[in-house]
């Protein structure tokens, strides 16, 4: 079975995860995938293929005759999809891309209009799979699962393809943050690994944002509205206040690049009592400090102006930028780049305003950039990936493990 094919299984499996739930992995349907990307492994003669009490999936291919000494690589993509879409139900099919709008779907009138996805324009005469508009498509990161079962299926079906002992893993819940939590790295037994996660065709990325939660919980003091003058303590308007206080400039809307933000996610609550729930991200840790340290400044003038515990600010680190990991580990890059040349895909380093499992891994020991999968418009019913994508990624996973 090749990435193509692999790919447009994997998007049957409903695997969204849930930000609100308690449990590991967050929704048990992803252990359904699990379990059959576990068979499918050792059905390939994999060794030691299985899903643990987690979730999580592990294996690992011996190495190659005369290449037992070269360090253990790793191979690693997510199997959950994002809450901020439906996820059930997946349609996906394959058009022939020859420029101007894609209708996804012609009963509910949903277009995909070439003027608002400008990458479109990359891929005419290039095949496309796209979603019947209702759900997303799961290329984040189905894709990276396909094409890292279809590397590792190569190297199965080719052993005179030199390379050490290779590590596979598929972890739940990365796209609420926990994709890390319970990450065996001990047992894995990679020296270093890859996050197969990233974006568009080509993409390298071993910087990410430093990020931070912050709730900020605002007391207010309600009287009725005839007789409030002087008394009442709106908690409402003093969180606008709060918002006001933030650099307006310094949001996603107004941000690229290296630029860090604050983003107010949810706010909810009434005169008495008022949640902001926010996110804090910059790529430079001193900044990403000076960030917090202003949220706490904002607060303690309310607090200063409308009495001691007005406002009560949370903030809570969720990880970091894992170039301070990567760099006396350079050479994975190198090895990252010689790949994509060697399969014909210009590599691009970019910076990623975001964060992957490999972030946090690579601060629990396992050195860990990010590749790309060769998806576009994540997270969303415009979702899409190129079939040759699927195709190129397979083959540059194929030279980015085997023997120097």
């Amino acid at each position: 079975m090749n990435a193509i094919d692999r790919f447009l299984k994997y998007v049957t499996y409903d695997t969204q995860s849930d930000e609100h739930s308690t449990t590991t992995p967050s929704t048990d349907k992803q252990k359904v995938l699990g379990a059959a990307l576990a068979e499918e492994l050792d059905q390939m003669g994999l060794y030691n293929a299985h899903m643990d009490e987690y979730g999580y999936v592990y294996a690992w291919l011996p190495a190659t005759a005369g290449c037992e000494g070269i360090p253990c690589v790793g191979l690693i993509a997510h199997m959950d999809t994002s809450p901020s879409a439906p996820g059930a139900g997946v349609k996906p099919r394959i058009v022939r891309y020859e420029g101007g709008d894609i209708v996804l779907n012609e009963e509910k009138n949903i277009v995909m209009k070439a003027a608002e996805f400008e990458s479109l324009a990359k891929y005419v005469g290039k095949e496309l799979i796209v979603t019947d508009g209702t759900t997303l498509l799961g290329a984040d990161d189905k894709a990276g699962v396909a094409e890292i079962m279809s590397a590792v299926e190569c190297l199965v079906q080719h052993p005179e393809i030199p390379h050490g002992r290779i590590a596979v893993a598929f972890t739940p819940d990365e796209e609420v943050g926990a994709g890390a939590d319970h990450f065996n790295v001990e047992g894995f037994g990679a020296a270093v690994a890859y996050t197969v996660d990233g974006g568009e065709l080509g993409e390298l990325e071993y910087e990410n944002f430093n990020a931070a939660s912050a709730s900020v919980v605002i007391h207010g003091v309600n009287i009725h509205p005839g007789s409030a003058k002087n008394k009442m303590k709106n908690a409402l308007l003093i969180g606008l206040e709060f918002a006001g206080m933030l650099p307006p400039a310094e949001t996603p809307a107004h941000t690229e690049g290296y630029e860090g933000f604050y983003h107010l996610c949810e706010m909810h609550g009434d005169e008495t009592e008022t949640r902001m729930d926010y996110i804090i991200r910059d790529h430079d840790r001193a900044k990403f400090e000076a960030r917090k340290a202003y949220l706490v400044r904002a607060a303690a003038y309310l607090n200063d102006k409308y009495g001691a515990g007005t406002v009560e600010l949370t903030v809570k680190d969720s990880y970091y930028n894992m170039r301070e990991q990567i760099e006396p580990h350079m050479y994975l890059i190198l090895r990252a780049r010689a790949a994509m040349e060697a399969a014909g895909v210009t590599p691009m380093e970019v910076p990623i305003r975001g964060g992957t499992d490999g972030a946090r891994l690579s601060y629990m020991g396992l050195p860990c950039p990010n590749l790309c999968t060769g998806g576009v418009n994540f997270h969303g019913v415009h979702e899409y990936i190129p079939a040759d994508a699927l195709t190129k990624m397979t083959e540059v996973l194929v030279h980015l493990v085997k023997a120097q």
